[in-house]
């Protein structure tokens, strides 16, 4: 089989900004071209080797993201639908613009956000169309193992950094990188969550969002 899809997603975790999904074709001939780019799991690479490496790869091969925006995300986990669930969909979505003009067989490799590999895959294939032609591969690590994952991985990573530069510039606000981990995201959410809450931009679904306003209450009740 000469033709692989790898996925990976980024930004899965952060309270602020986009989930990304991206998805990227290659044949099994050009492993060593992206090998040669310093193609690696984005986690490895610093920014602005990521940022090159990432316009090789949309220069020479077939790519596709899919965003899943905190609006989403907080509303369907609202309607019982997990992020895990969103992933499949959003990555079945991708596949199914990568091998819409495919006729042989395609190995699609994803890097699995779930513990169960096996119910994850069930899902993914659920939303697939043309499943007759996609051989499924799902495993924890791909993005590691599998160059075609960790093309995707750099995608996925710059496309979610370009995303969260535009929140930035666009309401002008520093907030870090948007993880629950960090002390600059977490300070801006102490000090602007009620002024941002309803923008669009923050996971209200996420703990971090929960325990910052429980706090916010507690303060209250203080005076």
């Amino acid at each position: 089989m000469d033709i692989l899809i790898g996925i990976d997603d980024a930004g899965r975790g952060p309270v602020i900004g986009p989930m990304v999904l991206a998805g990227v074709l290659i044949e099994k001939k050009d492993e060593p071209k992206l090998a040669g780019w310093g193609v690696k799991d984005s986690k490895k690479l610093t920014p602005l080797k990521r940022e090159e490496i990432a316009k090789k790869i949309l220069k020479n091969f077939k790519t596709c993201v899919e965003l899943a925006f905190p609006d989403e995300i907080d509303s369907r986990g609202k309607a019982g639908t997990n992020l895990n669930r969103i992933e499949a969909v959003k990555a079945a979505r991708i596949i199914n613009v990568l091998i819409k003009d495919q006729s042989e067989k395609v190995k699609v490799i994803v890097d699995c956000p779930s513990p169960n590999t096996e119910s994850w895959k069930n899902y993914l294939a659920l939303h697939v169309e043309r499943k007759e032609i996609v051989e499924f591969i799902i495993e924890h690590k791909a993005d590691v193992n599998h160059i075609c994952c960790s093309a995707a991985s750099i995608i996925a990573k710059t496309t979610r950094d370009s995303e969260i530069e535009k929140i930035k510039k666009e309401f002008n606000i520093e907030f870090g990188s948007g993880y629950c981990s960090d002390p600059v995201t977490c300070k801006f959410l102490e000090e602007n969550i009620d002024k941002f809450g309803d923008k669009g931009i923050i996971r209200k679904s996420w703990d971090t969002y929960d325990k910052v306003k429980a706090k916010q209450e507690q303060k209250k009740l203080e005076f």
